[in-house]
């Protein structure tokens, strides 16, 4: 299945190297290197799916996400980030995320979690 993917993170090096993968799945890709950025994209032209920083200048991350979902409850966000911590976890996944990416990405971590969204589901490594 083939998406609109929105990367929201304040690394252009992480932008890069997400969309690189993404594209060479075959995903259609925007990027937003902040939060405001993101919440304009994603009401104008909605995605399929977020890729979502938790930790970012400006807005936090869960912030970005509750606001989404303020906007279409049914959002499909997956949060990356480099936080480990279950308690981290247990909080994105409160807030409404449907899956948590750990990074450094990989194209196998990302295809997986990925398609279990697309298709409906949640992945929690």
């Amino acid at each position: 299945m083939k998406a609109k993917v929105l990367i929201v993170d304040d690394s252009a090096l992480a932008r890069r190297t997400m969309r690189s993968m993404l594209e060479e799945m075959g995903h259609t890709v925007e990027d937003a290197s902040d939060g405001a950025t993101a919440l304009e994209k994603f009401f104008v032209s909605p995605p399929d799916v977020v890729i979502l920083d938790l930790v970012m200048t400006g807005m936090y991350g869960v912030d970005v996400l509750n606001k989404m979902r303020e906007l279409n409850p049914a959002a499909r966000v997956i949060i990356a980030t480099a936080d480990v911590q279950q308690s981290t976890a247990d909080q994105v996944r409160a807030a409404g995320a449907k899956g948590i990416l750990n990074k450094p990405v990989t194209r196998e971590k990302l295809k997986v979690i990925l398609e279990a969204v697309l298709q409906g589901g949640e992945q929690w490594n």
